[in-house]
């Protein structure tokens, strides 16, 4: 049960809780250099309690974060930050013992409007040297298999049309961009925070390609000024629902929108930003010309070993990511693909050898404190699987190493998207594309090629006779034993 207690805003500051760590900072005198594109609880858990562990130090307070979001839904989001001075509560889910913070970097949310039009006022001040990005791994308008730019998607049409009303986040920032060239301001930098392999390199490609349908000499400006510096994210973030409600009014605070996160972060940033950029590096962040390994690494094992684990767990009615890792055939399934198969694909960094960063996942999924529903993580497959799962395939067939389990997952994925459980319940529609994984889903029963002809999703790989092979003995194993009985031949292997 709610219990009454006083907004969180800039006025109670003075007086939290003694078990609640506030801004020790002035934030009167914070001015705005970021803007952030889809604010919602991992940037708030991420990129914006790095820069407030500066601002914590004393420096960065001209790096005063400005939210943003193109969605209709973005403006009850705006609604509940505005309320509360745009501070957030982060509580920390320690095994050990939980904690919660104050965090005071986001300085604004500008208006959601259909034309973009206030957003993209604020990114042509000349105060604002990054634009960043969290808009999801689907978000792009790319091709998930060519990773082509989607010049067909009618949003892109749109704004290709309309340049000055953009529709996008990518076409506010062109129009933005524009302003900037014709006042003389100068460039700034795009940030892709995304879970994509290259995703400066994508932001980079979506912005260009967009410009170039409507002010080619423009589009040329801004590849040659503008940067877009690769980097990878990290830390597991539930979504906000009762129970984080009631969790942060433990604490002693009413939040609208508190967030909670895992004891652990990794940012790391190729040193590219045209306009400046805060000393990220003073707070833990990683600065490094060779983003790639480690975003490979995270991507292929953590993400990749989340949809391992969170699409089992739907088909056998599994809630929650930490149910999945003490279920004795999901969690053991996930050691086995990630140690024997997701690893051989996978370099080392400085610091961490794959076998490691397994051992260190495993952990992390299984921290009971993390209340992370299997329905988040198996969100949007249809981008998450292409992204995560299927590269880490390919090179394994290409290679001759170990790919079973892998080929396993995409038959419990197609299981999955059959769009009910083992237990008779229904899963409900999780994403964009539902209705045509459904009926490609239900068709796999009997046919298991009616999957695999999904050339928008698997493309060539499709063709490998490798893939096909195991692909039927995994789907047809799984309608006709189970998955309990499939995973544990599988394990027995």
């Amino acid at each position: 049960m709610l219990m009454t207690l006083p907004n969180l805003s800039n006025a109670i500051l003075k007086d939290l809780p003694r078990n609640v760590q506030g801004p020790t900072y002035d934030r009167s005198k914070i001015t705005p250099g970021i803007v952030h594109i889809g604010l919602g609880n991992f940037h708030r858990a991420h990129q914006s309690w790095y820069l407030h562990r500066l601002m914590q130090a004393g420096d960065a307070m001209d790096w005063g974060i400005i939210g943003a979001g193109v969605r209709a839904g973005d403006a009850a989001q705006r609604a509940r930050l505005e309320a509360q001075d745009y501070l957030t509560t982060l509580i920390e889910l320690d095994p050990k013992g939980r904690s919660a913070e104050i965090v005071g970097s986001m300085i604004g949310f500008v208006p959601v409007e259909d034309n973009n039009a206030a957003l993209i006022q604020q990114m042509a001040d000349p105060a604002i040297r990054i634009v960043a990005l969290t808009v999801t791994e689907g978000g792009y308008y790319i091709d998930p298999v060519t990773q082509a730019f989607d010049a067909a998607h009618p949003d892109i049409m749109h704004d290709a049309a309309h340049p000055d009303v953009p529709r996008t986040a990518f076409g506010a920032m062109i129009a933005a961009l524009k302003l900037r060239r014709a006042a003389g301001t100068g460039p700034f930098t795009g940030q892709s925070c995304d879970n994509l392999q290259g995703n400066g390199e994508i932001l980079r490609q979506t912005l260009v390609s967009l410009a170039r349908l409507s002010d080619p000499d423009l589009a040329q400006w801004i590849d040659d000024t503008c940067t877009f510096p690769n980097s990878m994210v990290d830390c597991i973030v539930p979504a906000t629902g009762p129970k984080e409600l009631e969790l942060v009014q433990s604490f002693g605070l009413h939040d609208a929108a508190p967030v909670t996160h895992e004891n652990y972060r990794q940012w790391v940033i190729e040193d590219a930003f045209c306009a400046g950029r805060p000393r990220w590096e003073n707070v833990g962040a990683t600065i490094t010309a060779d983003v790639h390994t480690y975003e490979a690494m995270k991507i292929r094992i953590l993400n990749g070993g989340h949809q391992l684990i969170a699409d089992a767990g739907e088909v056998l009615s599994v809630e929650f990511i930490s149910g999945c890792m003490e279920h004795p055939l999901i969690g053991a399934f996930f050691r086995k693909v990630a140690r024997d198969e997701i690893a051989l694909q996978v370099q080392a960094v400085p610091g961490m050898v794959p076998s490691a960063y397994v051992d260190l996942i495993d952990e992390r999924f299984s921290n009971p404190e993390i209340i992370d529903t299997v329905r988040r993580v198996a969100f949007d497959g249809s981008s998450r699987q292409t992204g995560f799962i299927l590269p880490t395939l390919r090179d394994a067939l290409d290679k001759g190493d170990p790919a079973d389990g892998l080929i396993l997952s995409q038959a419990i994925w197609a299981r999955m998207c059959a769009g009910i459980r083992e237990d008779g319940s229904v899963i409900e529609p999780n994403d964009p594309i539902w209705d045509a994984l459904t009926v490609a889903g239900r068709a796999a029963k009997s046919d298991p090629k009616a999957w695999l002809n999904q050339r928008a999703l698997y493309g060539d790989l499709a063709d490998n006779t490798v893939f096909q092979e195991r692909f039927e003995v995994w789907l047809n194993m799984i309608w006709s034993d189970g998955l309990n009985a499939t995973l544990e031949f599988y394990l027995s292997a």
